[in-house]
């Protein structure tokens, strides 16, 4: 089963939701939450980055970043800037990015299935940002950003969440990045909670961090209380879970810095030792998978495996990803990228930017050599998280991304 509960959401009044309301708190270093919230004192970034409140130079995870989160927080809630609902909800939550529409159901779900694996993950996670987050939870004793989620597409469920969308929406409003952001109070949530019983499992679509940070901070806070029962708000984490079919996946591209003290002529020829290669690729990247463009010397071209390419064989659905032949044939043994995790020659540009961000990139000399992918299907995503597999880094890029401090769930 799939449980999702209501829960008090700590909001933006109506007049405020689009000020406050941030982007996700990894999809800015810095510098960028610093400039997205310049004359902006009610961005939520003040509490998701407070980095950008404190002098140049801190460091991210320094205990003055978390202090000053939780003030900014606090100085929020007393400013009503953020107020508490008096009754417990769900929420349904549509996001409209040109031509493409998505509605899912905001909510709070469960941790013990998070750690029982009834919730699939697809990802390792880093314990650096595992750590930070967790502290941030912890020290606000909230969830801010919810976990996107999703599930194999349920007509009951469709025609509830399309019956809300009726109704008048407690938010209406687009964000600078074009992206509208529609949500109602669900009216039907004892029907949606058992539609979504029935429901066998849960996928994270992104978010793993947000996650884990969960239920690390469940544990911490249960440790803590003598008088636990489990129906507390901390075995809960924030998210907001849309049906697979409404899931829309961009490629991830990759560029590398150098061509592993080859030429071009020469690491041509390396690549086709794997590869057949054509000249004149279109710029707009490969259209279908088990195709490549690649952008090299101010020319695209584009690539497929060879008949002859030695493959393999492996019952690990990871291994025919688009993103590990790559790897596996290219990156790997022609550039000598063995690990992209840790490896400071590669890089990875969203398919968000486009494949103009590529060319800008070899053109300016950043980089050496850009490759264009065909974006993962959210199919594969979900055969990958019930083998138990982990995709291979930035394999995914989801968009549109929801938004921080819609809603928030305190624990």
């Amino acid at each position: 089963m799939a449980a999702i509960y209501p829960f008090r959401a700590l909001r933006p009044p109506r007049d405020k939701v689009g000020r406050v309301a941030a982007v996700p708190y990894d999809v800015v270093n810095t510098e960028e939450a610093r400039a997205l919230a310049e004359g902006n004192p009610l961005s939520f970034l003040h509490v998701s980055r407070p980095e950008i409140d404190l002098p140049e130079g801190t460091h991210i995870y320094s205990d003055e970043v978390y202090k000053k989160a939780r003030e900014n927080f606090e100085r929020f809630k007393a400013e009503g800037t953020l107020v508490e609902e008096e009754e417990p909800s769900l929420y349904v939550y549509r996001l409209v990015m040109g031509d493409h529409t998505q509605t899912g159901v905001a909510a709070a779900c469960s941790v013990d299935e998070y750690d029982d694996d009834r919730i699939r993950k697809h990802e390792r996670t880093r314990p650096d940002k595992e750590n930070d987050r967790t502290r941030h939870v912890l020290t606000l004793r909230a969830q801010t950003g919810p976990v996107f989620l999703t599930y194999r597409a349920d007509r009951r469920i469709d025609a509830l969440v399309e019956a809300e969308t009726k109704a008048e929406p407690l938010y209406d409003f687009e964000a600078e990045d074009g992206v509208r952001h529609t949500v109602w109070r669900a009216s039907a949530a004892e029907q949606l909670a058992r539609c979504f019983a029935e429901v066998p499992l849960l996928y994270i679509a992104d978010g793993h961090h947000r996650a884990a940070s969960a239920s690390r901070a469940r544990a911490e806070l249960r440790g803590k209380n003598p008088n636990h029962t489990g129906e507390e708000d901390y075995n809960r984490f924030l998210a907001v879970v849309f049906p697979d079919e409404q899931m829309q996946i961009l490629p991830y591209h990759r560029v590398v810095k150098d061509l592993n003290g080859r030429g071009e002529g020469e690491f041509l020829e390396a690549v086709r030792k794997h590869f057949n290669v054509t000249e004149d690729a279109k710029r707009e990247g490969p259209g279908k998978p088990g195709h490549w463009h690649m952008y090299l010397g101010g020319k695209w071209y584009g690539l497929n495996l060879r008949d002859d390419a030695a493959l393999t064989l492996s019952d690990d659905p990871t291994a025919t990803l688009d993103v590990s032949l790559l790897q596996n044939n290219l990156l790997g043994p022609v550039l000598g990228v063995t690990d992209p995790r840790t490896d400071k020659r590669i890089d990875f540009v969203g398919g968000i930017r486009g494949t103009k961000e590529l060319e800008r990139l070899v053109d300016s000399g950043s980089a050496a050599v850009a490759f264009a992918l065909y974006p993962t299907s959210i199919q594969d995503l979900l055969r990958v998280s019930d083998a138990g597999g982990v995709m291979p880094p930035k394999s995914t890029w989801f968009e549109p991304k929801l938004r921080d401090a819609i809603v928030i769930h305190t624990i």
